[in-house]
Order: structure tokens, then C-alpha cells, then sequence
């Protein structure tokens, strides 16, 4: 007779060891966000490397309330700052593009990649090449490079948990799925600050206006293309990379109150939808603490007090750039790249008062139309060939950009 033995009690159980990890990008939106949920839960977490642009103070503040190994600001002027904000606890600091690809490559459990742009393609696949877990913050990977980047997870072996609310919303409801049984993954959209202007008043928006976004707090440079609904069509061309669907089976409903991320419809006539109030700690703790969950501050969704959820289809017309996306995405090869950077060019412009807001997705259609590197037949193979591509396109759209001006072809 055998007899059952009861499981220990909680408080008796041997604890894991921390798990090691490391934020690119630690000083922005994704960052603090992970670093706060990290904060509440400091015995099970280690932090390795924490990376910022040039937020000296931020990243200094941060790198000795966690306990950093390393601290890397990509901005070679502020080195000296750093070292200096950091003396005497314990912290190593660098700096420069070589030293943020070293941090995305030091032994870690679990990286957050949240480097914000192409500048954030080398130190990612650092830390992709690693064979460990890789929380992925950042579309310009999947956008300019999708091909080459999931090659290099497979070849890596690497976990790749999206991070986006969106995608990991996704991975939540595919989870477990065959691709045969999926027949449409619809990503939603708030519809930015601009979603009930015309087309006209769109067109004479100003950087302060479009930076207002109803929902989410996010870094400028996402709160732009959110207004621009470019944010939205980046994320399907990482949804395509994602997720096994091809691209006729991904799509984009407008949802003002953003509580629906996704909606994944099956052949059976089933919808399964992820619902959470919008707050990035959300799918940030679903990514650390994969393959169980963790407890969050977040506010806990009441459907009764919202009570009615809207959904439209987008306006191409009024938000071309997400058409563009979507072009781009069929096009396939660098088309992507090109768009990517012609488009944070383009960005940077309006935010710098030198471009009007329409011209954004006008800037990006004419250097995707000018740019041999986007007509889809361009070869990525190596990082080096994605490097290219970019510098090319963005070398072009800055041509262009005096073709424009505030007043610009688009609104002219």
C-alpha cells in the first residue's frame, strides 16, 4: 500500500534562484515599467544590464536602486557623467554602440529589448544569440529586419515573448493552437487623438497635439506613429513574423477604449480576445514572469463601469500610413527597412517643427517609390545588409524632406 505524501507547505519550499536579466532601453516607457513590476518582486530578479540613450540621471538613479552589474548610455558624450554618477557603487559604466551590443550579450536569464528605433537591431540580436528568453519591445527588429531576426531566434533556440499589447495578447490567444485552426488575427487600435478629425485638420496637426494619445503613455517617437496609425501597421508586419498566419489573415479594427489588444478568430467560428485595462505592466509581467503570471498595481477592468466596447474599421484615407504598412508588408525582402527609416526620419522632422504631420506617410510613400532597396527583391541576409539599406533610405528621405516643409507637398 503506497501512501500519499503531501506536499510541502508553501513557506518550506526551496525558492528558486533569481532569475538574471537585463533592460535595453531602461529609461524608457517599457523600461521604468519593467523595472517598477521588478521592484515590487526584488527577490526574484537580478538585474544585469540596464541601457538608456543619453538619460544620465535616470539611468544612474536606476542602475543603483536595482543593483546593476552595468550601465551603458549610447550617447558616448555623457560617459563621464555616468562614471561619475555611478562612483563608488559597485557599477560598471560604458558607453557607445559597441558597449550597448556587450550588454545585449552579457549572460542573462530574460532580456527586455526596449531600444526604441534601428538602433536597437544590433544589441537585440546580441542578445537573441544568447539561446536564452528575449521579451521583445521593440518593432524596428521585426519591421526592418524580420526575416534575418527570426532566423537568427530559430538558430538560437530563443524564447521570444512579444511584448507589444497587442501581440502578446496574440500569444496569449493562439497559445496552444494549430496554425491550420486560425483564420484571422485582428490587432486593435485606440485610433490615436485624431481619430474624429477630418482629413484636413489632421493635416495642420501639431506635435502637441499628436502626442496627447487618449489611452497609453508611451515615448514620443510611439505616440507619433500611434497618431499616424504607422504604429499599427508596423505591427502587422510583426504579426507575420510572429505568428503562423500569412498576411491576408492578419487585419486592424479601430477600438476607442482599447480594452479588446487582439481578437483571434478560428475556423470553428470561435473569437478568442485578450481584455485588460490599458496599462503596459499588463503584458510586461506576462513576459517576466512567462511561463506563469505575476501579480501587478494594475486597475482590474470592470466591464460594468465601462459598459459598452466600440469597434470600427480604419480609415486609410485619413491615416494612409497603415495602407503603406500594409504594401510593405506584402512586398516583402527590405521593404520594411525602408519604410522604417524613411518614416523615422520623418518623425524626427515633425516633432523638430520641419515637416507637417500629413507629410509624415507622404515622406515615407515617396521615399519607399524613389529607393531601388524597396522594391521587395532586396536581399537581407546579414546585418550588415540591413545596416545599408537603412542608411541608404534615410540618407534619401532627408533629401527629400526640403521637397516638403511644414507646409509639405502632401497638405500643399
Amino acid at each position: 500500500m503506497h501512501t500519499a505524501t503531501a506536499d510541502p507547505e508553501p513557506a518550506t519550499r526551496p525558492k528558486p534562484p533569481p532569475r538574471r536579466i537585463s533592460v535595453l532601453g531602461a529609461t524608457g516607457s517599457v523600461g521604468t515599467n519593467t523595472l517598477d513590476l521588478v521592484a515590487r518582486n526584488r527577490e526574484r530578479y537580478d538585474v544585469v544590464a540596464l541601457t538608456a540613450h543619453r538619460n544620465v540621471a535616470t539611468l544612474a538613479r536606476l542602475a543603483i536602486a536595482h543593483r546593476a552589474e552595468i550601465a551603458v548610455i549610447a550617447d558616448q558624450r555623457h560617459y563621464g557623467e555616468l562614471k561619475a554618477a555611478l562612483a563608488g557603487h559597485g557599477i560598471e559604466a560604458a558607453a557607445g554602440p559597441e558597449a550597448l551590443v556587450e550588454a545585449g550579450g552579457r549572460p542573462a536569464d530574460w532580456i527586455m529589448a526596449a531600444i526604441i528605433g534601428a538602433a536597437g537591431l544590433a544589441p537585440t540580436l546580441a542578445a537573441v544569440r544568447q539561446g536564452t528568453t528575449v521579451a521583445l519591445a521593440n518593432k524596428e527588429c521585426l519591421v526592418s529586419a524580420g526575416e534575418l531576426f527570426m532566423a537568427e531566434v530559430a538558430g538560437a533556440a530563443t524564447r521570444l515573448l512579444p511584448v507589444d499589447s497587442e501581440h502578446s495578447a496574440a500569444f496569449q490567444a493562439i497559445a496552444g493552437s494549430l496554425p491550420e485552426a486560425i483564420e484571422r488575427v485582428v490587432l486593435t487600435a485606440s485610433g490615436g487623438p485624431f481619430r474624429d478629425w477630418s482629413k484636413a485638420k489632421i493635416a495642420a496637426a501639431t506635435p502637441e497635439q499628436a502626442l496627447c494619445h487618449p489611452n497609453w503613455e508611451m515615448g514620443p517617437k510611439i505616440t507619433i506613429d500611434c497618431a499616424t496609425m504607422m504604429n499599427k501597421g508596423f505591427e502587422l508586419i510583426e504579426g507575420y513574423h510572429l505568428f503562423p498566419v500569412e498576411p491576408h489573415q492578419l487585419d486592424v479594427v479601430v477600438h476607442p477604449q482599447s480594452i479588446v489588444h487582439c481578437l483571434v478568430e478560428y475556423r470553428d467560428g470561435s473569437v478568442l480576445a485578450q481584455l485588460a485595462n490599458p496599462d503596459m505592466r499588463v503584458p510586461i509581467a506576462y513576459a517576466l514572469a512567462w511561463p506563469t503570471r505575476m501579480a501587478t498595481p494594475v486597475e482590474r477592468l470592470d466591464l460594468t463601469r465601462i459598459g459598452r466596447l466600440d469597434f470600427e474599421p480604419p480609415d486609410v484615407e485619413r491615416f494612409p500610413a497603415l495602407q503603406l504598412a500594409r504594401d510593405a508588408l506584402h512586398s516583402g525582402g527590405s521593404a520594411g527597412t525602408v519604410l522604417n527609416a524613411a518614416n523615422e526620419v520623418a518623425v524626427e522632422a515633425f516633432l523638430s517643427g520641419d515637416l507637417g504631420f500629413a507629410d509624415i506617410a507622404a515622406l515615407a510613400s515617396e521615399t519607399l517609390e524613389r529607393e531601388p532597396g524597396a522594391s521587395g527583391t532586396g536581399r537581407i541576409e546579414t546585418l550588415e545588409s540591413v545596416l545599408e539599406i537603412d542608411a541608404a533610405a534615410r540618407r534619401l528621405a532627408r533629401s527629400l524632406l526640403g521637397r516638403f516643409g511644414v507646409a509639405g507637398l502632401a497638405t500643399g
